[in-house]
């Protein structure tokens, strides 16, 4: 497959996709198994995007939007300087305020509403399309569907959870008390007691994110995709059909172009003529190389806003809501706080210990923007996951694979179009 340099009939049956995260990703690997020669362009090599350094978690009980008055109302018990996980740095309040004032109005009971039914039918199938993908690309091994932990450290904080968790639709997921089996297995991982715990059920997680990107990647040059890594530069529209242009001047031409580049979507997607209100919502972990964690579901611990989750490559804690700009300097305090934090619970993040800082893309409704552009007919989009990108990755890939071959999705992507904006 070559992807062309110059208009031409085989074009149409090609296609470029802008992104190796895991989105990105799963769009190029459906697109090649569909039969169309699919170039996937990535920035670097070595990248540690938000997709390599999440929580594993795939969270198919977050059914509502984040954009919700519920949510609004609990921002300032959240904020960092009282000891959350919401981060408003000052210094970029230049950044997040216009994306707050979005925020709100997104969040009014109409708009939750709507988005609450798109993102239950969009996670509905989310954990079976990872099983579809799983099967066809050798991953099936890293796909554990058997839920999480959300423990609680003090009785009020347990009576609070509970009562939200009773609350809140979670979609295809349950929760229950603790077996006395689970309560005797998560005792044994946790040295310090807690006061009370739940276990869900239905939710699933990746045994290891690092091990999967590597398996997806290696099935999509086995099944004759191509890689290059370089960074596009731009989108240029010739009488409504969009081409790449990279950023050594070169263009290229194809008959599907996905944009699925995470945060920098945006300044694609823009002078394109969409309004693309996204922020980087950044995200921390740390993670120790051996830990006396033996393979279990994740823990959260909601009283800190943090999960843990054990993975081949090591015992990782994330956290972190931050609203800034992507190129923003990370925030030491964020990894002084989940060092904190593990060492105040005693877990066993032993021998050396590593910090990543990534971001997620997400727009201001809190649901991702799927579907096609309606400025240029072979241009596509797949980005504004947030916290549901790992989650996500499969059904839109699924999702959009099939519009370019001109099928009917398993899902209604109306709520997704980026023209809501």
């Amino acid at each position: 497959m070559q992807i062309a340099k110059t208009r031409s009939t085989e074009s149409a049956h090609t296609a470029i996709v802008i992104g190796g995260g895991i989105v990105g990703l799963a769009c190029a690997l459906n697109l090649q198994r569909r039969g169309m020669g699919t170039l996937l362009i990535e920035p670097e090599v070595a990248i540690r995007a938000a997709s390599w350094g999440n929580a594993g978690h795939l969270a198919i009980e977050q059914v509502e939007p984040l954009a919700s008055r519920r949510t609004l109302r609990s921002f300032p018990r959240r904020l960092f300087w009282r000891g959350g996980a919401l981060s408003l740095p000052l210094g970029q309040i230049g950044v997040w305020l216009p994306f707050a004032h979005q925020l709100a109005r997104a969040s009014s009971p109409e708009r939750f509403a709507a988005g609450k039914a798109a993102l239950k039918e969009l996670l509905r199938d989310a954990i079976p399309a990872w099983r579809r993908l799983g099967a066809l690309s050798g991953a099936a091994d890293l796909i554990e569907d058997d839920g999480h932990y959300i423990v609680w450290e003090s009785s009020s904080g347990a009576r609070a959870g509970r009562a939200q968790w009773g609350s809140t639709d979670i979609g295809e997921a349950r929760f229950r008390d603790l077996t006395s089996q689970e309560s005797k297995e998560l005792s044994g991982l946790l040295p310090r007691p807690f006061a009370d715990a739940v276990r869900f059920v239905g939710t699933g997680r990746i045994r290891d994110p690092g091990d999967l990107i590597d398996r997806l990647h290696a099935r999509f040059m086995a099944d004759g995709g191509q890689r290059r890594f370089t960074r596009v530069k731009a989108l240029s529209n010739n009488e409504l059909t969009a081409s790449c242009i990279l950023e050594n001047g070169e263009p290229l031409h194809a008959g599907t172009i996905v944009v699925a580049a995470g945060v920098g979507s945006r300044a694609l997607l823009e002078p394109m003529g969409h309004r693309v209100p996204l922020i980087a919502e950044r995200g921390y972990h740390i993670q120790a190389e051996q830990g006396a964690w033996p393979d279990s579901p994740p823990v959260v611990f909601e009283e800190r806003s943090m999960i843990v989750s054990r993975f081949r490559t090591g015992l990782r804690a994330a956290s972190f809501v931050e609203f800034t700009s992507e190129g923003a300097p990370p925030d030491p305090r964020k990894w002084e706080r989940l060092h904190s934090h593990v060492e105040a619970l005693g877990l066993p993040f032993q021998g050396t210990r590593s910090e990543w800082m990534g971001a997620r893309p997400t727009l201001p409704d809190y649901l991702p923007a799927i579907g096609r552009s309606s400025r240029a007919g072979n241009l596509w989009y797949a980005f504004g996951h947030q916290h549901l990108g790992l989650t996500l990755a499969a059904v839109t890939g699924e999702c959009i694979s099939a519009l370019a071959i001109g099928e009917a999705p398993s899902v209604n992507l109306a709520p997704f179009d980026i023209s809501r904006f």
